[in-house]
């Protein structure tokens, strides 16, 4: 029976990436002016199949469960957390000197340390730090699968994330490069394929 219910919710959850994976490019316009916006439509999509229909789309509430998948620890309290998430807010609206893989990295962090939703807050953080690559030019073509890089280096997410959620300077900075490295061993498939293609 276990092993049923975990076939289920492996199954919802790459529903749920394929839904989000199909409609990123049309969120890329959207996301700098309407984050909040944006990242509902990321969570209708990423939980249809996972959550009740008035749960999708909206910050969770007090009592409500929240998953920690990557056992970082209790997530903050609603009301922290629609807090933090205004501030994000602001990090998005802002146009500043700072590089897009700083920023996206912080997006992703900020996303899994204040898990908003409760559920499916892993696959709404890695398309909110792939939407904030592609809107800040980095990869305006979208071709670096950077949630493919996450696979990769999965045995690294955890401990990296565990170093964010502390708030010190050193486990923000050992946070940021681990991101760094997951776009670059996406980019690094995506010029394989290329490669590939080009062989025929």
């Amino acid at each position: 029976m276990d092993e049923i219910r975990a076939g289920h919710v492996y199954d919802t959850r790459i529903k749920g990436a394929l839904r989000v994976s199909g409609e990123l490019g049309a969120l890329v316009d959207t996301w700098p002016k309407a984050p909040r916006q944006a990242l509902a439509r990321l969570h209708t999509l990423a939980a249809a199949d996972a959550v009740a229909e008035e749960a999708l789309g909206r910050p969770r509430l007090p009592g409500e469960r929240v998953e920690d998948p990557m056992e970082v620890g209790p997530a903050p309290d609603p009301r922290e957390a629609l807090a933090r998430m205004e501030g994000l807010y602001s990090l998005l609206g802002a146009r500043s000197s700072v590089p897009a893989l700083v920023t996206s990295a912080l997006v992703h962090g900020e996303l899994m340390a204040i898990r908003p939703f409760g559920w499916g807050d892993g696959l709404v953080a890695r398309a909110a730090e792939r939407l904030t690559l592609v809107e800040r030019g980095l990869d305006p073509k979208s071709l670096v699968p950077s949630e493919l890089g996450h696979r990769v280096l999965r045995d690294e997410y955890g401990p990296a994330l565990g170093g964010y959620v502390t708030g010190t300077p050193e486990g923000v900075a050992e946070w940021i490069v681990y991101c760094c490295r997951a776009v670059r061993a996406g980019a690094q498939d995506s010029l394989a394929t290329c490669e590939a293609l080009k062989r025929g």
